[in-house]
């Protein structure tokens, strides 16, 4: 008898719409990280910003987007997925608001450390509103890789947005570009997504929360200004938020969450993902820049053209994750996330190095997002809906860290060598070290107990029966 394989899941109308307007929101706080970035002396000097302060205008975003985020996502949990991601749309407007119309250096900073606030508020929430909305597998993957793909074209697109608009208008068009869009986010949204179900007597754990929020602040500041001091009173709050969270009747992140294998270890891996491809991109632009005496638009291109990779990549991340187990698939994209940055390690002063450098970036690009859909479902996956709010704020507070901490980490390898090259060669090598050790590490402890490397999923009878979401958020 022949068997007739039943074609994928698609999405009905209803879906896509949702889609729509969630990955709109994912394009907008993506390309706000990187839109003013290209534009800081400009930025600048028309608010009267020194040189030594340009560093904030990203600080001041990057701070409390990784503070808040695990927060906020547990607050979605708690209070409404729909009303927070709302909510940040809102101060996403008002803060680009007062962002354009800056005329000093705190009003600057102020819209920046509000936008990512915002950032902090609303990704979580509209990525566990996909998790909720597609049950665990194909579906969900689908929409998991269409979201990595926006992310990636997010950034990318924000630097270019942001080159474009500086040079035809000014850098306040920059700020004023996010107004319209937040907008029509605002009016559709509650058209497509329903609030999503609020548990009974909810009581938030208030010392939990702050000494968590706290020490998460206290953590990233210090990375940012390289201070032990600040260090050790974020590691000295979140050791009292672990105690707390143990005792605490209703804790705001359950001990035995973090614990999870899919969770620890799919965190662990989104560290290293972000971390180390942000580092190597850094050190490429240094190459790049003061090695090659590349233009810093020559550079943009460099990393621009095989950046439409990463576009591509999702969409089919997420049709190979539904081939192939999510350990398997993970571990051997962090791999060859790591081998890919090999060869760059022993490029040369010769410009004749761009036929291995563009050829690696552009296969790195697209490995690198079927690693971060990877990721995001590895950490997300096996956990129930009420949980989604935090095991997204969980992914995307790792995404944040890892950002800021990438860059810093291989500069300061690369400084301990007198010569420029010698320095960036020592670092790249360290970035492939750590990335194939740690992929080796993630393999390990994604293991269950009876060899089976497939992620355990718990799904409720009816979801099983109907393949319809376990709380939907759609009608």
């Amino acid at each position: 008898m022949t068997t007739i394989a039943s074609a994928p899941p698609r999405f009905s109308r209803r879906q896509r719409m949702t889609m729509l307007v969630l990955l709109a929101a994912a394009f907008v706080f993506a390309a706000d990280y990187s839109i003013l970035n290209v534009a800081l002396p400009e930025v600048g000097a028309g608010v009267g910003l020194g040189l030594t302060g340009l560093p904030w205008i990203v600080s001041a975003y990057t701070l409390p987007a990784a503070g808040f985020m695990l927060l906020f996502g547990r607050m979605a949990d708690l209070f409404g997925r729909r009303r927070l991601f709302l909510s940040g749309i809102v101060l996403l407007a008002g803060a680009s608001l007062l962002g354009g119309f800056a005329v000093n250096p705190e009003m600057l900073l102020a819209a920046r450390a509000l936008q990512g606030t915002a950032t902090a508020m609303a990704v979580p929430a509209a990525l566990s509103l996909i998790t909720t909305s597609f049950t665990e597998g194909g579906m969900r993957e689908r929409a998991l890789g269409l979201n990595g793909a926006i992310l990636s074209g997010g950034f990318t697109a924000g630097a270019l947005i942001g080159g474009t608009l500086v040079s035809l208008l000014s850098w306040r068009a920059a700020f004023f570009i996010n107004i319209p869009i937040a907008a029509a986010i605002l009016v559709v949204t509650p058209l497509l997504i329903k609030e999503s179900r609020i548990p009974e007597r909810v009581k938030l754990d208030v010392p939990g929360a702050v000494a968590m929020t706290g020490g998460l602040l206290a953590v990233v500041y210090a990375i940012l200004e390289k201070s032990i001091i600040w260090g050790a009173v974020g590691a000295a709050l979140l050791i009292a938020f672990w105690m707390i969270e143990v005792r605490s009747p209703a804790p705001l992140v359950p001990v035995r969450f973090l614990k999870q294998p899919n969770v620890k270890w799919g965190n662990y891996a989104g560290l290293v993902i972000f971390s180390m491809e942000t580092g190597m991109i850094f050190l490429m632009t240094l190459y790049l820049q003061n090695v090659l005496d590349f233009s810093p638009v020559a550079t943009g291109l460099t990393f621009g053209v095989p950046g439409l990779a990463a576009i591509a990549a999702g969409p089919i991340a997420g049709r190979i994750l539904g081939r192939y187990n999510s350990r398997t698939v993970l571990t051997l994209g962090l791999a060859l996330q790591g081998l890919l940055i090999l060869p760059l390690a022993f490029l040369s002063t010769n410009r004749l190095a761009l036929l291995v450098l563009i050829p690696a970036l552009f296969i790195g690009f697209f490995v690198h997002v079927t690693c971060i859909v990877s990721y995001t479902v590895v950490g997300t996956s096996g956990l129930p809906n009420e949980e989604q709010g935090l095991a997204t704020g969980l992914a995307s507070m790792t995404q944040q860290v890892a950002l800021t901490i990438g860059a810093p980490i291989m500069v300061s390898i690369a400084a301990t060598q007198s010569v420029e090259l010698t320095g960036l060669q020592l670092a790249l090598g360290v970035n492939v070290a750590v990335t194939l050790a740690s992929s080796a590490l993630i393999w390990v402890g994604l293991r269950t107990r009876g060899g089976d490397s497939q992620t355990t999923v718990t799904e409720a009878p009816a979801a099983k029966e109907t393949g319809q979401p376990m709380a939907a958020s759609l009608d």
